[in-house]
């Protein structure tokens, strides 16, 4: 296997860890409100705090990303999470819980933007969106196993030591990615041109505040945070609570939903980024088609009953999955309307908006449900009210799209 492929496979399999991590707190649950004598709200917090972290992180990402590169700052950061992990194993009360999570989220924050850097180095422009879409598919294969294997797994080891063997693994593959990795190709970079020279801090920053002057910039950044805030939202929390008790299906119909999300996810991902690099050659209206589809799928999603089919359910989960994949064109699409030497800056950017998007919507769909329906919280009419302000968000980002330069 060449370098470059090499490279790939080992950065992917460190997305796929923070893919994991990112969502694996959704099957230890109860064994959490448990051990460590939470509450519905201490457990919210735990979850949120990892896309906090990784949400925040983004910012000194995006000014060391282009000037240290992707090999070290990868590598570093991994190994706080790989910290993170095991504080987060030890811990015996919420504080120390949410501090694991916090280095957890912080040391996974680069392992999809430093990935997409190595890509701009390492392999041709015309498959960059291609090579995103399976990125992306992988990652989605470690949310898939964050949830029956990681149960099997805990159920074998208990949830304290099956997070200590996920951060040895973890360990082990930040050590390997570090020796085998490398920012750049020796001679010349992917498209023949010699590579970019690592940029000074001071330069870091004037781009930063170019990146910011881009009006493209902030209408890629708000319309990220929409698409997977909704997104990551019910992926990550409602969708369970929503199937089981606004729905009534068993835990076991609930969770064969939510896998075909996500292997919607990782059929739609390569899929909508071979559409863009190959055949219509546009990522701007994709996107804005997956908008567009996300947002009838919530309005179907509003309509549907417990009476409702279960096929058709599925076929709303999949739509789901599938139209939300096309959200990551964003990636080359902010890359292409920016200089080489910007690509880490701009992209780690948008990723600051896609990251805190889930910890705005986690928390502001469950206070509205809350307030609106306090009594029932969790019911059918509850749900809808939180699907509504998805589906006026979502229409407005796709909006909001239109007025985004192609490149």
């Amino acid at each position: 296997m060449s370098r470059r492929w090499l490279i790939f496979v080992i950065a992917s399999s460190l997305f796929f860890l923070s893919q994991f991590y990112r969502v694996s707190i959704a099957v230890i649950a109860p064994l959490l409100i448990e051990d460590l004598s939470l509450n519905t709200e201490g457990l919210g917090l735990i979850s949120a705090s990892f896309f906090y972290a990784f949400a925040f992180t983004q910012i000194p990402i995006s000014l060391l990303l282009d000037k240290v590169g992707a090999r070290s700052l990868m590598t570093t950061l991994s190994i706080i999470g790989v910290m993170g992990a095991i504080i987060f194993s030890w811990a015996d009360a919420m504080p120390m819980g949410i501090a694991g999570r916090i280095l957890m989220g912080a040391g996974m924050a680069c392992n999809l933007m430093g990935t997409f850097k190595l890509l701009t180095q390492w392999f041709k422009p015309r498959i960059f969106a291609t090579l995103i879409g399976v990125v992306i598919a992988i990652g989605t294969v470690g949310n898939m196993v964050a949830t029956t294997p990681l149960v099997l797994l805990v159920q074998h080891l208990g949830w304290r030591v099956s997070f200590q063997l996920i951060a040895t693994i973890n360990l082990i593959l930040a050590l390997v990615f570090y020796f085998v990795a490398r920012d750049r190709p020796a001679q010349n970079g992917a498209d023949g041109h010699p590579p970019h020279a690592i940029i000074p801090l001071q330069q870091a920053f004037g781009n930063l505040r170019l990146l910011l002057q881009q009006k493209d910039y902030w209408i890629i950044s708000v319309s990220t945070l929409v698409r997977y805030g909704v997104f990551a939202a019910f992926q990550a929390l409602w969708a369970g609570p929503f199937l089981m008790e606004a729905m009534g299906y068993s835990p076991v119909t609930a969770g064969n939903l939510i896998l075909l999300l996500n292997f919607a996810i990782i059929l739609g991902a390569p899929f909508w980024g071979a559409l863009s690099d190959r055949v219509f050659k546009t990522r701007k209206a994709i996107i804005i088609t997956g908008l567009t589809g996300t947002a009838l799928t919530i309005v179907a999603l509003v309509a549907a009953t417990p009476a409702t089919p279960l096929a058709v359910v599925s076929l709303m989960f999949f739509c789901f999955g599938f139209f939300n994949a096309t959200g990551a064109l964003m990636y080359p699409h902010i890359k292409e309307q920016m200089p080489a030497d910007m690509s880490g800056l701009a992209m780690t950017g948008i990723n600051f908006f896609n990251m805190i998007g889930p910890a705005i919507f986690l928390q502001g769909l469950a206070t509205l449900m809350q307030t609106l329906y306090p009594q029932a919280s969790r019911g059918v009419e509850a749900f809808n009210a939180a699907f509504i302000l998805c589906l006026i968000c979502l229409i407005g980002a796709a909006g909001l799209y239109a007025f985004a330069r192609e490149k």
